[in-house]
């Protein structure tokens, strides 16, 4: 059961491709932003990785790439998920990630499954939200 909505975060997204697997494109993206997260202000970095399959849907993630900066601290995440591009030109992922923290303000995300909805538009504007999934 989707939880309680615990963070988002924007920034800007970069993209470049990567061998192809086959004859399918494979691509890597990197990321920063800023927001919010289990109620800490957060910066966040992390490249992953999409590799486009047959029926033109997208496998994307992020193995323990991904890294949230605190004043207090950091945390380190990986993730999973599916997406599919836009019409615009940007892309849509669907997943879940999982949080390592030292920084006692995302101690919470510990142990925890989230949820995420991972938009970027066509010029290469993120949007990151989280939710926690019980």
């Amino acid at each position: 059961m989707l939880g309680e909505k615990i963070g988002s975060i924007s920034g800007p997204a970069t993209n470049k491709v990567l061998s192809a697997e086959g004859s399918l494109p494979k691509f890597s993206t990197s990321t920063e932003g800023v927001g919010t997260l289990a109620g800490a202000e957060v910066q966040s970095m992390a490249t992953y990785s999409s590799s486009m399959r047959a029926d033109g849907t997208l496998y994307g993630e992020c193995p323990n790439q991904g890294v949230i900066m605190t004043q207090d601290g950091v945390a380190t995440f990986r993730a999973t998920g599916m997406g599919t591009f836009t019409a615009d030109g940007g892309s849509n992922f669907r997943g879940a990630c999982y949080f390592q923290a030292t920084a006692p303000s995302l101690s919470s995300l510990n142990g925890v499954c989230c949820v995420y909805h991972f938009d970027v538009d066509a010029e290469g504007n993120a949007t990151w939200d989280i939710w926690e999934w019980n």
